[in-house]
C-alpha cells in the first residue's frame, strides 16, 4: 500500500511539474490523456510482465508470427520521444508511424482511427510526463514475407477505412458515447469481431466473437444464446467493473483487460459502454443448435467426467457459485459457436481478475494431466448440452490440437 502511494505521489508531482511549466489547463489536460491511456489499455500491451511501464517488449503472437509491442515511453533513442504530434497522430489515425512507417495492425489503428485528434493529442501530452524508459525493442519479428511493411498498404486497401466517429443523432448521448467508447479507444472489435483469413475484421458480423492466442474473444452482440442478450445493463457493468456478475467471471486476456482497463472507468462510461453493446444493430439470434440427446455415448462418459471433476465447485445441476465458480448453465460462454476457451481452462487452468469490487480472484485448476484428449471433448459436449444448453459437440481432435499448440502461447 505505501509503495502504491509512493508511487502516485510520484506521477502527481511530475504532473503537476508539467503543468507549472506550461499553460494553466495542462493539468487537466494531461489527466485527460492518462484517462485515455486507460481507456485504450496501453498499458496492458505496451509493458512487458516485470517491466517498466509502456516500455514495450511484450510479445503479441499473431496468425502471421510474432509481434512486439514497442516501447512508448518518451525515451528519444528507444522510445517516441522524437516523435512529432502529427506522427503520434498520424500512427493512431493512419497506422502511419515515424517518417511514415508503415504499422501492423496488432497496434489497433483501424480502431483508433476513429477517435478525435484532439483526444489522442490529450494522450500524447501524457505520454510526455512519465518516465523515459532506455528500452529498445525489435518489433517486428515476422517470418518472410509477413515481415515486409510495404504489404501494409495492401492490407489496408481492403481492410482499413480511416475516419473519425461519427455520432448518430437518432440515439441518445449515453449510447452514442457507448459507441465512440467500443468502436475507438476500448477497440473491442480488435478482439471480438471475427476475422478474414488476412486477420481483417469481418465487418457484417461486428463483435460475434473470434479466436486469439489461444483463446476464444466470446460474443459480445446482444444474442441471446451465445451473446450477451440474456445479460442486464447492471450485469454488463458489473462485469466490467469488476470482472465478476451472476454469470461469469474475467479470465485470459480479458481478465487483464478489465485488471488495466475497464476496472478503472467511470460509472458513467461503463453505463455508456453497456448501453451501446445492449442496442447496437446486431443480427437476431438465428436458429438454435440442436442439443446433443443425453443418450448419445460421448454424453454418458462425460457426465461421469462431469460428476468426478467439476460437480463439486459448478454444482451438479450446473449453478456453480456466485463469484468464485462460473455458472454453466445458460452460460453463453459455454455455448459459443468455438470451444477454444473452455478446452484451455481444462487444460490448462485460469485465474479470474482481482479487483477492488471482487478481490478475490478464484482459480480454476488445470486437468490436462489428468483427463486425455476424448474425455476432455467429452466433458466439454457435456457442460455444452446439458441444463438447457445447446451446442456442437467438441471432438477429440480439437482438444488434442489445442494441447500440442499451447506450448506456443504460454
Amino acid at each position: 500500500m505505501k509503495q502504491s502511494l509512493a508511487s502516485a505521489a510520484v506521477l502527481l508531482l511530475s504532473l503537476m511539474s508539467v503543468a507549472s511549466a506550461q499553460d494553466p489547463q495542462s493539468f487537466d489536460r494531461v489527466e485527460k490523456g492518462r484517462y485515455l491511456s486507460v481507456l485504450g489499455d496501453c498499458a496492458g500491451c505496451h509493458t512487458a510482465q516485470g517491466g517498466q511501464p509502456f516500455a514495450g517488449g511484450l510479445a503479441l503472437d499473431t496468425p502471421f508470427g510474432k509481434l512486439v509491442a514497442p516501447n512508448i515511453t518518451p525515451d528519444r533513442d528507444t522510445g517516441i520521444g522524437n516523435m512529432t504530434d502529427d506522427e503520434f497522430v498520424a500512427a493512431l489515425h493512419d497506422g502511419r508511424g515515424r517518417n511514415g512507417k508503415r504499422l501492423y495492425p496488432a497496434m489497433p489503428y483501424p480502431a483508433y482511427t476513429r477517435m478525435s485528434r484532439d483526444d489522442i493529442l490529450a494522450m500524447r501530452s501524457y505520454f510526455k510526463t512519465i518516465q523515459p524508459v532506455n528500452n529498445a525493442v525489435e518489433s517486428n519479428q515476422l517470418p518472410f514475407p509477413f515481415n515486409i511493411r510495404l504489404a501494409m498498404a495492401f492490407w489496408n486497401w481492403l481492410n482499413f477505412t480511416p475516419g473519425r466517429f461519427q455520432p448518430n443523432p437518432q440515439k441518445s448521448a449515453e449510447w452514442n458515447r457507448g459507441a465512440y467508447l467500443v468502436e475507438g479507444p476500448a477497440h473491442c472489435g480488435t478482439c471480438h469481431t471475427p476475422k478474414t483469413a488476412l486477420g481483417g475484421d469481418k465487418t457484417a458480423t461486428p463483435l460475434a466473437g473470434a479466436t486469439l492466442q489461444g483463446w476464444f474473444a466470446p460474443n459480445i452482440t446482444a444474442n441471446t444464446h451465445n451473446g450477451i442478450g440474456g445479460w442486464s445493463k447492471d450485469d454488463l457493468v458489473a462485469y466490467l467493473k469488476t470482472g465478476a456478475n451472476q454469470y461469469t467471471l474475467a479470465s485470459g486476456p480479458m481478465s487483464e483487460a478489465v485488471t488495466h482497463s475497464t476496472s478503472q472507468m467511470t460509472d458513467e462510461d461503463l453505463a455508456a459502454i453497456a448501453t451501446y453493446l445492449k442496442d447496437s444493430g446486431v443480427p437476431s439470434d438465428g436458429a438454435k443448435p440442436t442439443p446433443v440427446a443425453a443418450s448419445d455415448k460421448v454424453m454418458r462418459v462425460g457426465e461421469a467426467v462431469y460428476k468426478d471433476s467439476c460437480a463439486a465447485c459448478h454444482k451438479d445441476n450446473g449453478s456453480g457459485e456466485l463469484h468464485l465458480f462460473p455458472k454453466l448453465a445458460g452460460s453463453a460462454l459455454v455455448q459459443s459457436n468455438d470451444p477454444t476457451t473452455l478446452a484451455h481452462v481444462v487444460l490448462n487452468g485460469a485465474r479470474a481478475a482481482s479487483t477492488a469490487g471482487a478481490p478475490t480472484a478464484p482459480a480454476m485448476p488445470s486437468f490436462d494431466w489428468r483427463l486425455k484428449d476424448d474425455q476432455v471433448a467429452a466433458v466439454l459436449t457435456y457442460i455444452r448440452n446439458t441444463w438447457g444448453n445447446a451446442a456442437a459437440p467438441v471432438p477429440a481432435s480439437a482438444v488434442a490440437t489445442k494441447r500440442t499448440s499451447q506450448a506456443r502461447f504460454d
